[in-house]
C-alpha cells in the first residue's frame, strides 16, 4: 500500500494535475544521477533531476507468481549523462533505481513511489537503450544453495578460498596494443598465470572497467571481450592471477587443496551411461 501526503492526495483528486515522473539511478560505484520527464530540471532533496535526457517507462505490472516485474525503462544515450561505453563496460549492472511521481508545481507535497528495484538486462541500439527493472520480489526466484561439481565453486581469493591475492597481483603499464582485446605487458610471470584472472584498468579511457582474461602467453594478454573505449600504450592495468578451478591447479599452483570447494571424484557422464559388460 502506498502512502502519500494529504496535500498530494488532494492534488490527485482535483480536475487538473501537474505531475512529473522522476528516476533516481545509483550505481554500485556510488555514481548517482536523477532524471525526469518534465520539461525543466527539478531539484528534490538536494539532487537535480535533469530533463535533458528523455526517459520513457512502460506500464508497471506486478504478479503474484514472483515473476520479473513487467517494467522497462527506455531512454536516449547522452554523453553528459548516460554513455554507451559505460553501459558496455557493465557500470550499470545491478544499479539501484527508484521511480516516483511528484507534483512539479509544489515539490513540498512529497512523492508517490511507483517502483524500487535494480536494473536487470540492459539492451542498446544506436543512441537508445532499454533497461529491465527487477523488483525485490524477483530475488525470491533466484536459485539458492550449492550444486555438486567437479570444479571448484568459489572464486580465487574469496573468503572460502582463503588464497592471498596480494602476491598474485601485478600493476603494469601496457607496452603495446595488438588488438581491441589484446595487449602486451612487461611481465615475468609464466604463461597461463593470468588466464581466467581479472584485468582492471587503472588509468586511460577505460579507467575503472574490469574484465576477465581469456589467455596469457609470454607477455601477451588477451581479454574475453574488447574494451568499450580504445586501449593505448601506457595505460596502467592491474592483473590478478587466474584459476581454472580444477583440483590439479589448486594443488600445483596454490597449494590450497584443503580449501578446494568441489567434488573432483564424483562419477562423470561415462559412469551414468555405462552398462554391464559381459566377459
Amino acid at each position: 500500500m502506498r502512502t502519500l501526503s494529504p496535500a498530494l492526495a488532494a492534488h490527485l483528486a482535483g480536475e487538473v494535475t501537474t505531475l512529473a515522473t522522476c528516476w533516481r539511478l545509483e550505481r554500485t560505484d556510488g555514481w548517482v544521477r536523477g532524471f525526469t520527464d518534465h520539461d525543466r530540471d527539478l531539484t528534490i532533496e538536494g539532487l537535480t533531476y535533469t530533463a535533458s535526457t528523455g526517459f520513457l517507462p512502460s506500464a508497471i505490472k506486478s504478479g503474484a507468481d514472483l515473476s520479473v516485474d513487467n517494467l522497462d525503462v527506455d531512454g536516449f544515450l547522452d554523453d553528459d549523462a548516460l554513455r554507451a561505453s559505460d553501459l558496455s563496460a557493465g557500470l550499470y549492472d545491478g544499479a539501484r533505481i527508484d521511480i516516483f511521481v511528484v507534483n512539479w508545481a509544489d515539490l513540498s507535497q512529497g512523492r508517490i513511489m511507483l517502483r524500487r528495484g535494480w536494473l536487470g538486462e540492459v539492451k542498446r541500439a544506436d543512441q537508445r537503450f532499454s533497461a529491465e527493472v527487477r523488483g525485490i520480489s524477483n530475488r525470491l526466484q533466484q536459485t539458492q544453495g550449492k550444486l555438486y561439481s567437479r570444479l571448484c565453486r568459489t572464486d580465487l581469493g574469496s573468503a572460502e578460498c582463503k588464497v592471498d591475492l596480494a602476491p598474485l597481483t601485478d600493476t603494469l603499464a601496457i607496452a603495446a596494443v595488438t588488438a581491441a582485446d589484446a595487449f602486451v605487458v612487461p611481465t615475468a610471470r609464466p604463461s597461463g598465470f593470468y588466464t581466467f584472472g581479472v584485468c582492471t584498468f587503472l588509468t586511460g579511457a577505460n579507467a575503472g572497467a574490469a574484465t576477465e582474461v581469456l589467455g596469457h602467453v609470454g607477455q601477451a594478454v588477451t581479454l574475453f571481450t574488447p574494451m568499450p573505449r580504445p586501449v593505448e600504450a601506457g595505460d596502467q592495468v592491474r592483473l590478478v592471477a587466474g584459476c581454472d578451478k580444477t583440483i590439479e591447479t589448486c594443488h600445483a599452483r596454490f597449494g590450497n587443496v584443503l580449501n578446494f570447494r568441489g567434488e573432483p571424484h564424483i562419477p562423470g557422464n561415462d559412469k551414468v551411461f555405462s552398462y554391464p559388460v559381459k566377459d
